[in-house]
């Protein structure tokens, strides 16, 4: 016996559809299963009731007739549940062989009035739509796609676990969403653009009860947004990945870096020699046929070596006027070009490497942009794409062409600070010793490094002083603040400390004169300020060493400058214990001054704050310089060296200066002294003594001259000095002769008139030696002169 869905079947309607029959009566006879899911009501229940118990409002049932005796219209039906239902019904007569009805056939749907066509137009819409559409049933777990669905790429993203669960959360909560998919670009290429496609889901719930049947979706092609907005983050990370440092190499490889693998599959950066040196290119275009070099270049492929490069980085190359990068330069505005471009392959073509590198890797598509600042020409950057990429395209240049312009702000910022930092150095190496006086007192060995990073040239320097009697002034000092100003002040202090040195004052009092020109000159860059970029004033450190290789006696005196470290023979290293005055140019504070007694090859070692301030712990600095002196070797070059390297990084933040220096000592066989009484007849022994020791020496041929100045210094110390007085000739590398007397009163050189009977002899030892002096002592002066040894 046929069911009554079968029966309707019958008759054309879908099984599926909420239909009953309704006698003439107004009885229910017939009810289907999709009455039942609509209401809820089983066949038992409601076949034999009365048809107008199920509304809700007997007196308002909405039925309007069409025709004679087809009725549509809407009406409330009451759930089994209790619920209102809001309906569309239509009736339609059940006729017999006599075309005399027998009963109602009524159908309903939800909504407004709609045709069985209209339901089918809409089955139509969703197969055909250009749209991908697709449903998922909750219950079975199943995809039902359209023709748009089925032919678009996201069959395998219906697959991701990502995609699922975002499915399940919008049937389980109730709640449309929206996913982003990306299909991936192709494996043989990274630059290859990938596509993007963002899918709407929405939950789609069962009519009758409401709840969620299952989950519709409908994706839409958004990759050309996708890569719009891809463009503009690889714009925004250019502010923060190019020009990150004032290198220009290194400002032209982040460019390189940047473009690979997002942009292209290969990029390079030729530049300007001239750029590379940091001087002004000629504004404008460039001419056709140009010399550039390789500062950098970048590829897909793995791995330190680029094999797709065609000229090594440091390497020259010279583009035809008629090549891609040429054209760029002579017209100052990027060119696109490939393997349809026949100049691109006359190119190509001629340059062997560049040919093969274009075989083997199937380069295809090209750009060349100038890099432009300000006017001016750099260089230029080509992008290039192999096989399994898309050819460039219109937006891609023009990214392209932006990226390059900041790139290219970015390398002419580095060269003008190449230049600037170029002269700075050279200005301030030209104010630093060149090469060390030669000297007997000490064995020197020095280093200068100027500051690695972009804070510009310092003020460090360093000195070393010859002074009277085989004495040796030791000098490092450093000025606060960086550049040129730093540079120019560091060269006027080193100059007057040369002058005050050879003056002969004591290390606490030369501080103290240095300590009056800083304030000085701090007063004079006040009063022309309005002139000067610099407001900072003059402020300094410096410390000052006189070693005596006689005395072996080391006096040092310190104007807030780090102490030095000392290595004794013994390979015990320690910090000197010094009294720090203040920073030049503070004042109102004595200087005070520390003498030592070193041991003859004793290791004294003066350095800037750069050298032991690397993690700005002072003290682990220094504990870090006390055991790389420990490891030194003999070589004072060589320790120079392995203490850099102990404390510094490869790029240190500060300016540096170090100045090693090892004592010598004068012994006993080239020295004598005698003490003199303030008596004139003395005069002539003084004279026979000096005589005896020279002939002792072997230096018979200098009696004369030193007979000389002995009788000369000695009789002005008798008639114009005090007690005690002493004779002292030392032999070095030149014979000096010394008298020291009591007074504080020195000589001076004058010219003495016809009639006049003193005044002739200051002017006759300096006509015989080779230079004379005076300095002061604890006890009074010295006078002294000197003289070349003889020959042989």
């Amino acid at each position: 016996m046929a069911t009554f869905d079968q029966e309707l079947g019958h008759y054309g309607w879908s099984p599926d559809a909420a239909t009953a029959t309704i006698s003439l009566e107004g009885v229910v006879t017939g009810w289907s299963e999709g009455a039942r899911r609509l209401l809820g009501y089983r066949a038992s229940e409601a076949v034999g009731r009365a048809a107008a118990d199920l509304l809700v409002d007997r007196e308002a049932t909405g039925f309007t007739a069409v025709g004679s005796q087809e009725w549509t219209g809407t009406a409330a039906l009451r759930h089994r549940d209790g619920h209102r239902v809001e309906l569309t019904l239509h009736a339609r007569p059940l006729l017999d062989r006599a075309d005399a009805t027998q009963a109602f056939v009524v159908t309903a749907a939800t909504g407004t009035a709609g045709s069985a066509r209209d339901r089918r137009m809409l089955e139509w819409a969703f197969a055909q739509s250009s749209i991908a559409l697709s449903t998922y049933n909750a219950s079975s777990d199943s995809w039902r796609l359209n023709s748009g669905a089925r032919a678009d790429p996201l069959g395998d993203a219906r697959s991701d676990e990502g995609f699922l669960r975002c499915v399940r959360r919008v049937a389980e909560e109730a709640v449309p969403m929206r996913y982003e998919v990306f299909t991936p670009a192709p494996p043989s290429s990274a630059a290859a653009r990938r596509r993007s496609w963002i899918v709407e889901l929405w939950p789609v719930r069962d009519p009758g009860s409401g709840e969620v049947a299952g989950v519709g979706t409908a994706a839409f092609d958004s990759s050309e947004q996708y890569a719009a907005r891809q463009r503009l983050a690889l714009l925004n990370e250019a502010g923060t990945r190019v020009g990150t440092t004032l290198n220009v190499g290194r400002t032209a490889q982040e460019l390189a870096d940047l473009a690979v693998p997002r942009l292209a599959d290969f990029a390079s950066v030729d530049l300007l020699d001239s750029v590379m040196r940091g001087e002004e290119p000629v504004p404008g275009p460039v001419d056709a046929a140009v010399v550039l070099r390789r500062v950098a270049h970048q590829s897909v492929t793995e791995g330190a070596d680029v094999p797709e490069a065609a000229v090594e980085l440091g390497g020259i190359d010279t583009y035809p006027p008629f090549s891609p990068p040429a054209r760029s330069l002579a017209g100052g505005r990027p060119v696109l070009s490939g393997k349809e471009d026949p100049d691109f392959t006359r190119w190509v073509a001629a340059h062997e490497a560049r040919a093969a590198v274009v075989r083997e890797h199937g380069f295809h598509s090209v750009m060349a942009v100038p890099l432009r600042a300000r006017g001016i020409i750099l260089g230029v950057a080509v992008f290039v794409r192999a096989k399994g990429s898309p050819p460039f395209q219109q937006d891609d240049l023009v990214l392209a062409e932006e990226l390059a312009g900041r790139a290219a702000v970015g390398v002419d910022n580095a060269r003008r600070y190449t230049r600037e930092r170029t002269n700075a150095l050279t200005l301030q190496r030209s104010l630093l010793p060149r090469d060390l006086p030669q000297q007997a007192a000490v064995e020197v060995a020095y280093r200068y490094l100027p500051a690695g990073t972009g804070a510009g040239v310092g003020g460090d320097w360093f000195d070393v002083v010859p002074l009277s009697g085989t004495r040796v002034a030791l000098v490092v000092g450093d000025v606060v603040g960086h550049g040129i100003h730093a540079s120019a002040t560091m060269g006027r202090l080193r100059t007057a400390v040369r002058t005050l040195a050879d003056v002969d004052l004591p290390p606490d009092e030369l501080l103290t004169h240095l300590d009056d020109l800083v304030t000085h000159l701090t007063s004079d860059d006040d009063n022309i300020v309005r002139d000067l970029p610099y407001t900072g004033g003059v402020g300094a450190t410096c410390l000052y060493a006189v070693y005596d290789p006689v005395s072996r006696i080391c006096t040092l005196a310190s104007a807030g400058h780090v102490p030095p470290a000392v290595l004794l023979p013994d390979g015990s290293v320690s910090i000197v214990r010094l009294t720090p005055g203040p920073l030049l140019g503070v004042g109102g504070l004595p200087f005070e001054a520390t003498e030592l007694e070193l041991p003859e090859g004793s290791l004294l070692a003066f350095y800037t704050d750069g050298l032991i301030a690397r993690d700005r712990d002072v003290g682990l600095g220094l504990e870090r310089l006390c055991q790389a002196l420990a490891a030194t070797v003999p070589s004072l070059e060589a320790s120079c060296d392995a203490v850099l390297d102990a404390l510094l990084p490869e790029s240190p933040a500060d300016d540096v200066a170090l100045l090693l220096a090892r004592t010598r000592a004068l012994h006993a066989d080239q020295v004598a002294a005698w003490a003199l009484p303030s008596d004139p007849a003395i005069v002539a022994d003084a004279r026979a003594q000096a005589s005896r020791q020279l002939a002792a020496w072997g230096l018979q041929e200098a009696a004369f001259v030193t007979e000389l100045v002995v009788s000369e210094l000695v009789t002005n110390a008798i008639r114009y000095g005090d007690v005690p007085i002493g004779l002292r000739l030392i032999r070095d590398r030149t014979l000096i002769c010394e008298v020291s007397d009591a007074s504080s009163t020195a000589p001076h050189l004058r010219r003495a008139r016809t009639y006049d009977e003193g005044g002739r002899g200051l002017h006759m030892v300096a006509q015989l030696t080779q230079g004379w002096g005076t300095r002061q002592t604890p006890t009074g002066k010295t006078i002294w002169a000197e003289q070349p040894l003889p020959v042989g």
